[in-house]
C-alpha cells in the first residue's frame, strides 16, 4: 500500500486547473495553427487569427483565455492499494476548484439550483465528478473546464440497431449544423457510442480528454472519426461560424458494448477552447 497526503492532491489539482484556464494544451495551439495555414484569406482567418491573439494575451498577462471559465469536469482513477490521507478525497477536489477559480479571478458560473431560483453558488461549486479504480497505487486525475456555449449545442441520439454507421455519421454531422457558429468553431467533437443514454454521454466526455492526435486505437473507429472531421468540416460552417475550411479541430470516440436493442450515441460538443488538464501521482 501507498500514503499519499490529502495536500499532495489539493495543491497539483488546484495549479492544473488555474493552468487550464489560461493557457491551451499544444496540440489544440497546433490544430488552430494548422487551420490557419489552410484558410483562405478572409472572415474565417481573420477569426483565428484574433483566437491566436486572445490565446497570446491571456498567457502573457495570466488571465482567463475565455469570459466562460466553465464547469468542472473531473475523471478521477484511483489505485486500488493507495490510501489518501488527511481529508477525504472529495472535499480535496472541491477546495481545489474553489480555490483555483478564486485565485485565479475565475468567474463563477455555476447555480446552486438548475430550475428553481437558479442562484449562484458563489464558488462555481459543485464540480461533476467520476470515480474508477485501478489496479495499482496511483492517482490519476483528468478534467475539462467546459463551457457552456458548447455544451447547450450537445446530443443525444438513441439510434436503432439497424441504423448502422451512416446513421452515425449523419446524426453527428446534423448536430453539428444545427449548432451553427453558436459552440465558437472550430469545434472539437467528443461522441460516444453504445452503453445506455447516460452512458454514452458520459462517453462523450470521456472522449474529449485524448489529444488531437491520439486516434482510437481500434482501426475501425479511428477511421470513424475521420470520415466524421471531413463530413463535419464540409459542412462549410468555419471558424466562427462565418463559412470556411475548419469547422472542427478534431473528432475523437470512445465506445461501450450496449443492449441488442439499441445504438446510443452522445455528441459532447466544445468550442476551441479545449480546456483539458491531467494529474498523475
Amino acid at each position: 500500500m501507498r500514503t499519499l497526503k490529502s495536500q499532495e492532491v489539493y495543491i497539483p489539482l488546484k495549479d492544473a486547473i488555474m493552468q487550464s484556464g489560461v493557457v491551451l494544451p499544444d496540440d489544440i495551439l497546433l490544430g488552430i495553427e494548422k487551420a490557419k495555414r489552410e484558410e483562405e484569406d478572409g472572415p474565417a482567418l481573420s477569426v483565428l487569427k484574433h483566437i491566436t491573439d486572445n490565446l497570446s494575451i491571456a498567457g502573457k498577462k495570466h488571465i482567463p483565455l475565455c469570459q466562460d471559465t466553465g464547469m468542472v469536469i473531473l475523471f478521477v482513477s484511483i489505485g486500488q492499494e493507495l490510501i489518501i490521507e488527511g481529508d477525504p478525497l472529495e472535499k480535496v477536489l472541491y477546495r481545489a476548484v474553489e480555490d483555483a477559480y478564486e485565485k485565479g479571478l475565475f468567474r463563477k458560473s455555476v447555480v446552486e439550483d438548475p430550475l428553481k431560483d437558479r442562484k449562484n453558488s458563489g464558488n462555481n461549486l459543485p464540480p461533476v465528478i467520476y470515480y474508477d479504480f485501478l489496479p495499482g497505487d496511483r492517482l490519476i486525475i483528468k478534467g475539462l473546464l467546459k463551457g457552456f456555449g458548447s455544451e447547450n449545442c450537445s446530443r443525444v441520439f438513441m439510434l436503432k440497431p439497424t441504423d448502422g454507421r451512416e446513421k452515425v455519421i449523419e446524426s453527428v454531422v446534423s448536430a453539428v449544423r444545427d449548432a451553427g457558429g453558436a459552440p465558437c468553431p472550430p469545434v472539437v467533437l467528443g461522441i460516444g457510442i453504445g452503453g445506455t443514454m447516460d452512458y454514452a454521454a458520459k462517453l462523450s466526455k470521456k472522449a474529449l480528454l485524448r489529444k488531437l492526435d491520439q486516434h482510437h486505437p481500434d482501426p475501425y473507429y479511428s477511421d470513424l472519426e475521420k470520415e466524421i472531421l471531413d463530413q463535419v468540416n464540409a459542412t462549410g460552417i468555419g471558424s466562427g461560424g462565418v463559412g470556411g475550411k475548419t469547422s472542427a479541430l478534431g473528432v475523437k470516440i470512445e465506445k461501450f458494448p450496449t443492449h441488442i436493442a439499441g445504438l446510443p450515441v452522445a455528441v459532447s460538443v466544445n468550442c476551441w477552447a479545449d480546456r483539458r488538464l491531467e494529474i498523475s501521482l
